[in-house]
């Protein structure tokens, strides 16, 4: 299953640009949007697909915080 993750334009380089997404930099085709750094934006398979507005992509950030913390939780220890 693939899904989209949310994150934070750092920078934009023509039609590729930095997302900060959960503390990592990816890069991100963002020919489908018209985003800006600093926007929030949706990523799925390397392309920018949505501009959020910042109090929802907040909200989606802290559920996949959630969400990685009870699957670390669930997983078995060395």
């Amino acid at each position: 299953m693939c899904v989209a993750v949310p994150g934070k334009v750092i920078e934009i380089n023509g039609s590729r640009a930095k997302v900060e997404v959960m503390g990592n930099i990816c890069e991100a085709n963002i020919q489908l949007v018209d985003a800006k750094v600093g926007d929030y934006a949706l990523v799925h398979a390397g392309c920018v697909i949505e501009v959020l507005k910042k109090d929802l992509a907040e909200e989606m950030i802290e559920l996949f915080s959630e969400l990685e913390e009870i699957t670390y939780e669930d997983s078995p220890r060395s």
